[in-house]
């Protein structure tokens, strides 16, 4: 069983949760906020950007507004360059060698524009696999810059050494479906762009280009798009699985954007037809079924309402989209004490079932969410989980090849 604690958390927490989407269903939406959306709710708590490197844990990060016409927006992770390779057997570190980036140092890239070493001149090549994360809350409720949410991106981004985008996505019942995929999608088109411009700047010498004001400086100079990984929880893992579809429907939209895995933590999938763990966890801690139902109403709209509706059921009947056979690697999260656990695993058989690599990780006397409110419930599966996932997601994110296993 959960602790005390985190029993005693859920009940507040399922109470909080029902009274706001119950307050939500029955507030007018206003035209012109339906027509930008809302990417978070103002009683939720935040965390601060801090485009330092941390002292606490060596990663920065900044917010973005990447679209003028919607409230979608972005907050990216960081993390501090490591040392050199036997940086201690290396030359002595000469004056006019760049400094290292340290913790609780401003980020003013990782190296001057003038390169004076070889040794400087790897580290200016240093290229972060990107890792595009997804919130969880129902699709009405969370934010990418909540302080569950930011102390989980920057856990990840420490412990996978990759360069972190946590999406703001538009939030229902403002923006219904499609707004929240439309969104995920729009977001690796976005990173595609600042690859695409950071390539063309640095054909013509690097200087101030057509378009080169538009360059995001950290995903430019230090992400590899070619290495990306998408990750989800709760209703995120939804939007991961959509938008990983879209990639594999047409790579070329999404180029140089390659989506070498993706990570579906305890996914927000549901369907007409109950399962086992359903029926026996409906009333489960933290998100109930009843409540999960309504937030699916708030979500489509009364027309496209329907419990088997594609974003809901990954294996609905018609669903349509690429064959499960096209799917990238595919990494499954589940919790003990969570009624939708039992729709991932079957899921995640079916990829299995035409040869994709998609083991699931079931952790014992966990919720919903346990990684991912960590913040909060303080639990030891959340680390544990954290650095499950980031020895798996680095079998296909490392430069030298598969030597990770899991």
């Amino acid at each position: 069983m959960p602790s005390v604690g985190v029993q005693i958390y859920s009940v507040f927490f399922k109470l909080f949760l029902r009274h706001r989407l119950q307050s939500l269903a029955n507030a007018p939406v206003d035209p012109g906020s339906a027509a930008f959306g809302v990417s978070c709710r103002p009683d939720e708590a935040t965390a601060p950007a801090n485009p330092a490197f941390s002292a606490a844990d060596g990663v920065a990060s900044k917010d973005l507004h990447i679209d003028p016409n919607s409230s979608l927006s972005v907050r990216i992770f960081l993390p501090t360059p490591p040392p050199p390779p036997h940086a201690h057997l290396a030359h002595p570190r000469r004056a006019s060698d760049p400094a290292p980036a340290a913790a609780g140092a401003p980020y003013r890239g990782y190296l001057p524009h003038a390169v004076s070493s070889p040794r400087a001149a790897a580290s200016a090549r240093r290229r972060l696999p990107i890792v595009v994360q997804f919130h969880g809350g129902g699709f009405v409720t969370g934010r990418s810059s909540g302080a569950a949410n930011d102390a989980f991106c920057r856990r990840v981004a420490k412990l996978c050494d990759a360069i972190v985008v946590a999406v703001g996505y538009r939030l229902a019942p403002e923006s219904r479906y499609p707004a929240a995929f439309d969104d995920g999608v729009r977001v690796l088109k976005w990173i595609a762009k600042q690859a695409n411009l950071a390539t063309m700047n640095k054909v013509r010498g690097g200087v101030d280009t057509f378009g080169a004001s538009t360059v995001e400086p950290w995903i430019a100079a230090h992400g590899d798009p070619a290495r990306c990984v998408l990750l989800g929880s709760s209703c995120g893992a939804n939007i991961a699985d959509y938008v990983t579809r879209k990639v594999v429907e047409d790579e070329k939209l999404f180029d140089p954007v390659k989506v070498v895995a993706q990570v579906l933590m305890y996914p927000f999938f549901i369907g007409s037809v109950p399962t086992h763990s359903e029926i026996r966890l409906a009333n489960s801690y933290f998100y109930d079924k009843s409540t999960c139902i309504l937030a699916w109403r708030l979500f489509l709209s009364e027309k496209e309402f329907n419990l088997d509706h594609p974003a809901a059921n990954p294996l609905a009947p018609g669903r349509g989209g690429p064959p499960l056979k096209c799917m990238p690697p595919t990494l499954t999260v589940i919790a003990e004490h969570d009624w939708m656990r039992d729709r991932a695993i079957a899921y995640s058989e079916e990829l299995r079932k035409v040869n994709v690599d998609a083991p699931v990780l079931d952790y014992k006397d966990t919720v919903h969410e346990f990684a991912t409110l960590d913040v909060f419930l303080k639990t030891p599966q959340a680390q544990a989980c954290a650095e499950d996932v980031a020895i798996w997601m680095k079998k296909y994110i490392s430069l030298r090849g598969h030597e990770f296993s899991y």
